[in-house]
C-alpha cells in the first residue's frame, strides 16, 4: 500500500514532467506558473489511494489523477479572476501576474490539458471515467455560479450553502475517489459508496477552511486570519449565526455586514462576537465530526479489509483534523 507522501511525490513528479509547449509563452507560462505553486495535490492521491484500496497496482489511474489535478487548478485560475484574487498559495494569481485576458484563455488551455491526459486512461473504462468527469466538471461550475449569486443576497440558508459547497467542492474529491474505484474495477455499489465517502468528506473539508479561516493561528494557517470576514463571503460561520441569532441581533449583524469597514481588526472582532454568541466553534466541530464520520461509514461500506483501507482513513483523518 502506498502512502500519501508516496502518492504525492509521484503526482508532482509527473506534473514537473508535463510535456507543456514553450510558445505561446503567455498562454502556457501561466499553466507551468500554476502547476509550479504547489499545493497538497488531495484529489489525485484521493484517486490513487482509492484504487489502492483494491489492488495494488495503480499505474492505469494516473493519467486520470493528473486530469483531476489539472482540472482543478484551470478552476482556480478562472475562481481567481471571478473572485479579484490577488493572492494564491502565497504568489500571485495568474490574472494579477499577468492580466485578466491571458488567465482566460491559459485557463482554457488547462482544461483542454485535463482531458488530453484522461484519454491515456485505459479504453475499456474510458466512457464510465469521461461521464463521470464531465457530469463533475458541470457540477463545479453550478457551484461557482451559485456562489456569485450569493455575494449579491444579504442572507442565505444553511441549505442553501451546503448546496453550493457541496457542487463547488465536495463533487470533486467525490469524482475523484469514484474515478479510483471505476478504474480499480471496483462494483457499482462500492464506487457509489466511494462517491458519498468524497461528497462528505469534502463537505467537511469547506467547513473546517471556512473555520481555519476565523480561528486558525495565523502563522499555521498561512495566510490572513479574517480574510472571509473582509470580504464579506458567504461561509458556514455567517450563514449558521444569522440563522440562529435572536431578531435584534440579527438586525444589528446585517447593518454592521453592509456597512463600510473602517478598521480591519476591530471589524473582524466585531464579527466573531456574533459568532461566539451563537457557539460556532462548537457548532462546526461538531458538523465536520458529523460528516466525517458518515464518510467513514460509506468507505467501511464497500467492504474493503481494515488492513487496506488503513492508510486511506489515516489521510481523511488529517485533512479532517488538519489546522492549515
Amino acid at each position: 500500500m502506498y502512502t500519501f507522501n508516496e502518492l504525492s511525490e509521484r503526482v508532482n513528479k509527473i506534473i514537473r514532467e508535463l510535456d507543456i509547449p514553450e510558445t505561446p509563452v503567455e498562454l502556457y507560462e501561466p499553466i507551468r506558473y500554476i502547476l509550479n505553486l504547489g499545493g497538497k495535490r488531495i484529489r489525485p492521491v484521493l484517486t490513487l489511494m482509492t484504487t489502492n484500496l483494491f489492488r495494488d497496482n495503480i499505474e492505469d489511474a494516473l493519467a486520470p489523477a493528473i486530469s483531476i489535478e489539472l482540472f482543478h487548478n484551470f478552476t482556480l485560475i478562472h475562481d481567481d479572476i471571478m473572485d479579484h484574487a490577488v493572492l494564491r498559495r502565497n504568489h500571485s494569481t495568474v490574472h494579477t501576474q499577468w492580466n485578466v485576458n491571458i488567465g482566460i484563455l491559459s485557463g482554457d488551455a488547462l482544461s483542454i490539458y485535463a482531458y488530453r491526459y484522461l484519454l491515456k486512461a485505459p479504453h475499456d473504462r474510458l466512457y464510465q471515467l469521461l461521464k463521470i468527469f464531465n457530469d463533475t466538471a458541470l457540477k463545479v461550475c453550478e457551484g461557482q455560479q451559485l456562489d456569485m449569486n450569493y455575494e449579491n443576497i444579504p442572507e442565505i440558508t444553511i441549505d442553501d450553502y451546503l448546496t453550493m459547497i457541496e457542487l463547488k467542492t465536495a463533487v470533486l474529491l467525490a469524482g475523484a475517489m469514484k474515478i479510483g474505484g471505476i478504474i480499480a474495477g471496483a462494483t457499482e455499489e462500492q464506487t457509489n459508496h466511494l462517491y458519498e465517502c468524497g461528497r462528505y468528506l469534502g463537505l467537511a473539508f469547506q467547513i473546517q477552511d471556512d473555520f481555519l479561516d476565523t480561528y486558525g493561528d495565523t502563522e499555521t494557517f498561512g495566510k490572513t486570519i479574517g480574510g472571509d470576514i473582509l470580504s464579506n463571503k458567504k461561509t458556514f460561520l455567517p450563514v449558521y449565526t444569522l440563522g440562529h441569532l435572536p431578531e435584534a441581533r440579527k438586525k444589528e449583524m446585517l447593518e454592521i455586514l453592509n456597512a463600510p469597514i473602517t478598521n480591519d481588526r476591530e471589524y473582524i472582532s466585531t464579527i466573531k462576537n456574533f459568532y461566539d454568541s451563537v457557539n460556532i466553534p462548537e457548532i462546526t466541530k461538531n458538523i465536520i465530526t458529523d460528516y466525517f464520520r458518515k464518510g467513514m461509514n460509506e468507505l467501511a461500506k464497500t467492504e474493503v479489509s481494515i488492513e487496506r483501507r488503513k492508510l486511506l482513513e489515516e489521510l481523511i483523518t488529517n485533512l479532517i483534523s488538519r489546522t492549515k
